[in-house]
Formats: C-alpha cells, structure tokens, sequence
C-alpha cells in the first residue's frame, strides 16, 4: 500500500516535471525518422499478467533480433543519445502511474523469455515489475556484453539472465521502502558514472 502511493506520487510529480524533456525528446525522435514516438512491446507482468511497456522509440522499424546487441544499425542518432542517457526509459512512468509498473522492482521481461523460466525464477512475477532493481545496476551495459559475444542470444539466456533473475530474487526477499530508495539512488548514481 506504501509502495504503491509512493510510486503513483514519484511517477506523478515526475511526469509533471520531466514534461518539457518529454517533449523535446518526442520532437527529436519525430524529427529524425519516420515512425511514433513510443515503442510499445508486450512485457510480463506481476503474477504473469502482459502489459504493454511504453519506452521512447530509439530505432527504425525493421526487422531484428529480441535483443538489441551493440550499436545495433537500426538505432537511429537521437535513440543513441537516448539510450545513453536511459531518457528512452521515461515513457515507464505512465506505465508506474497506472499501476502496471513499480519504480523499483524486477524488470519486465518478453514472454519468449519468461517461456523460459524454471518454477523457481517464476517467482519475480510475484512482484510488481519496476523500472530499476539491482540486476538493472549491475547490467547497465548488458548492450555492450552482448556485442562482445559471439552468440549475443545464448549469452542472454545462458549467463545473463540467471544471473538477473537470482539478483531479483534476492530483492523479493529484502523489498521494502528503504531499500527501494537506495535502489533509486543507486541507479540514479550509475548515471553519472560509466
């Protein structure tokens, strides 16, 4: 109940604040290739119910893999500067005002993914998915690691997410207000380091 005004409160004044660099965010992206402004994408949500996550959109639609490798081709220069600076994540605040998101819990995953999920990592879906958690800090750079890889796919669902869905799972047990807030702070710190 806590966590749930907190976050219809944060994702309230932040959509208020944030308004001016969402439309300038829009204007770039509309300026500089066709196509919407959002990307929407089916996620999974708490207790495997889909949603559609709101993200910017920071590439051209064309055909490609699930997971976005490198400096993929189809990302276009405005949805590099996004991506960078995470700004393509700030469209999940409506996703936080509507109570299909937490500011902070375990990230939303595509359904071909959670397919994949043993009995064990299905309980992240006990939890109210969020924009951030830990396994969000450690993989800032999961793009990069990726690229790295000479088969980016295989990585993901052999080393990669294991690995988030323990760091999550560890987070089920420890949730709460306090600890959500150093999450925030957290995340917000690795912003401004590379």
């Amino acid at each position: 109940m806590i966590k749930r005004a907190f976050d219809f409160i944060c994702s309230s004044l932040g959509l208020l604040v944030a308004s001016p660099l969402l439309l300038l965010a829009a204007a770039g992206i509309k300026l500089s290739s066709p196509g919407p402004v959002y990307f929407r994408q089916v996620r999974v949500g708490r207790d495997g119910r889909d949603f559609e996550i709101l993200k910017f959109r920071t590439m051209r639609d064309e055909p490609g893999h699930r997971i976005t490798v490198g400096r993929d081709p189809r990302i276009t220069g405005v949805g590099h500067w996004l991506r960078l600076s995470k700004l393509d994540e700030l469209p999940q605040l409506i996703n936080v005002w509507k109570g299909e998101m937490s500011l902070v819990g375990p990230r939303p995953e595509d359904p071909h993914y959670v397919a994949l999920y043993n009995d064990e990592q299905r309980r992240v879906l006990l939890a109210r998915p969020g924009i951030t958690d830990p396994a969000s800090i450690k993989y800032r750079h999961e793009s990069d690691l990726l690229a790295a890889s000479e088969d980016p796919e295989r990585t993901y669902i052999e080393e990669i997410m294991p690995d988030k869905l323990q760091l999550n799972l560890e987070y089920i047990e420890k949730m709460g207000f306090w600890y959500d807030i150093g999450i925030i702070f957290k995340t917000i710190g690795r912003l401004f380091t590379k």
